[in-house]
């Protein structure tokens, strides 16, 4: 195992990835480990048509064309780190086929169903208006969950109105409506500095005054979209896309969406677009008088 933790060390010191992707990378490595030991094979003596039959098996075993598709690429990182170690002299993941992912149109809410989770929590005691906060913040700006609990009191400009994201590849500068700038001044001047540990950075802390957890989080926005009586399921991720179709139904340019939601090419906005034509049309098809005469 000793190649494993080599390259675990380079993912982490070198190339910095998030524990996030390591813990992804490495999953998806020591998988491709145990299958080779049982057939008597190595990282160092696989080649490209067995890691082919590999991937045949991986279907075979239940795994979706997504899955298999992220396991190509972790594997084509680690075999390219070992060619650059002259471990290897070729990377055998290159060139493999995979069948093509169908990308799913993402879940959103409607306003309506925003209005009503943001409206939850009761700004009564110190958890309400931090959770009011949090919710009001991350659906003004559409920011990863792990963007949002990593946000320090240092991030926050609220005399300008906005907030600095430090997201996988670049800093964001993101605006905030007044409304989420209002939570987050009540929550920052009445609550914080009774809640947070001394020499705490976090700007979102939980109840002993440490950094908010992604699953604690997690728990939050599902009892308060249970408490909205919010029927489909939600999750910090599906403010995320809502904040995106809401910008674009309401005439935002999808550059300008791009930018805020922190993605590297515009394809991965573009599936937005998708969702509200999809969604103007059925509104069209439904609505208009002549939309269902026939020619």
């Amino acid at each position: 195992m000793e190649v494993v933790d080599r390259f675990k060390n380079y993912l982490t010191t070198e190339k910095r990835a998030s524990a996030n992707t390591v813990s992804s990378y490495l999953r998806d490595v020591n998988q491709l480990v145990v299958y080779l030991n049982a057939r008597n094979r190595t990282l160092e003596t696989v080649n490209q048509g067995e890691m082919q039959t590999y991937l045949h098996w991986l279907t075979g075993a239940g795994k979706s064309a997504s899955t298999v598709t992220r396991v190509v690429a972790s594997l084509k990182c680690l075999f390219n780190w070992m060619v650059d170690q002259q471990l290897r002299l070729d990377n055998p993941a290159m060139g493999l086929r995979v069948a093509k992912v169908e990308r799913k149109l993402p879940k959103i809410l409607t306003s309506a169903e925003v209005e009503k989770l943001l409206e939850q929590p009761r700004c009564v005691d110190m958890k309400g208006y931090r959770d009011h906060a949090m919710l009001e913040v991350l659906y003004a700006t559409g920011i990863r969950v792990s963007e949002l609990i990593g946000l320090n009191v240092g991030d926050v400009f609220l005399s300008a109105g906005c907030i600095r994201c430090v997201g996988k590849e670049k800093v964001r500068i993101i605006p905030i409506y007044a409304a989420a700038q209002k939570a987050l001044t009540d929550y920052l001047r009445e609550v914080r500095p009774k809640l947070a540990e001394e020499g705490e950075d976090a700007l979102f802390v939980n109840m002993n005054g440490s950094r908010m957890s992604r699953q604690g989080f997690w728990k939050l926005v599902k009892y308060y979209g249970d408490q909205a009586g919010i029927q489909s399921e939600i999750t910090p991720h599906t403010l995320r896309h809502s904040f995106a179709a809401h910008l674009l139904e309401n005439g935002a340019d999808i550059h300008a969406i791009q930018e805020m939601l922190g993605h590297a090419d515009v394809s991965s906005t573009q599936v937005y677009a998708k969702l509200v034509n999809g969604r103007l049309k059925e509104v069209y098809s439904r609505t208009h008088p002549r939309a269902a005469s026939k020619a």
